[in-house]
Parts: C-alpha cells; sequence; structure tokens
C-alpha cells in the first residue's frame, strides 16, 4: 500500500462556463478528475458551525466541493495537518485514501458535495481516531 500524506490532497478548478443566465459547472470521469464516480452524495442542514466527518478511507477518494455556502476540512496524514476552506462551486479538494478529515466550521445554508470513486462499503471506513493511527504505522 502506498502511503498518503496531505500534500497529495488538493485544490482542483472545475470546469465552469459563465453566461448571463448563471453559470454551469460539468464534470466528466477520469477527465476533470482523476477517477470514475461510482458515488454521488451531499451534506446538508448542517447546524451552523458543527462538525462531521472524523474519519479516514483505505481506498476510497473523493472530491468535495461547497457547492453552496463554506466549509474547512482539516486533513491529517499521521504526521502533518493540513486545514481547507471551500467556498466556491466550482472548485473541489482531491482526497486521496488514507487521510483522516474533519469537516466544520458550515455556515448556514451550506452543502457540501462528495464524489467517489466507490460505492459504500463500511469496511473501507476508519471511524475511530487510534484505529488509524494504527493503521498508518
Amino acid at each position: 500500500m502506498r502511503i498518503s500524506r496531505v500534500k497529495d490532497c488538493r485544490i482542483v478548478d472545475l470546469p465552469i462556463v459563465q453566461t448571463e443566465s448563471g453559470s454551469i459547472t460539468s464534470l466528466n470521469n477520469s477527465i476533470d478528475i482523476p477517477f470514475n464516480i461510482k458515488r454521488v452524495y451531499y451534506l446538508y442542514d448542517v447546524p451552523n458551525q458543527a462538525d462531521r466527518g472524523a474519519h479516514a478511507h483505505k481506498e476510497l477518494q473523493q472530491l468535495i466541493v461547497a457547492v453552496s455556502g463554506s466549509f474547512t476540512i482539516t486533513l491529517f496524514d499521521g504526521f502533518e495537518n493540513m486545514t481547507f476552506i471551500l467556498n466556491q462551486p466550482n472548485q473541489g479538494l482531491l482526497l486521496v485514501p488514507g487521510i483522516w478529515r474533519e469537516l466544520n466550521g458550515f455556515s448556514g445554508g451550506g452543502i457540501c458535495l462528495v464524489l467517489a470513486s466507490h460505492e459504500y462499503q463500511e469496511s473501507d471506513y476508519i471511524r475511530d481516531y487510534h484505529d488509524y493511527l494504527e493503521f498508518k504505522k
């Protein structure tokens, strides 16, 4: 297994078409993001300033987008932390497997869209922080 680091995660500028009647962003598998999308979900009605996440994935890659409002994502790889503020619907945070993430600071009306490389599989989740630290050894 390749050792993933927070430095492997990055902000991705998504394609945007702006017109007088509004803007549109569309994504194509393996073109605009480096994986095929197998699952899409979104978080909404998150209470103002509530926390979400607090887990890692063994294999799953994700692209996380603030399609409305804003929130903060703090990443940890067992050695280093990195924090990103997502607040633009035409930017996403690309997450590689093996990174602990915590989402917080949701603005009122914030919507977090997640595009995932795999279908939901509970066995891919690491939900306990101490188990995560063992996984990273």
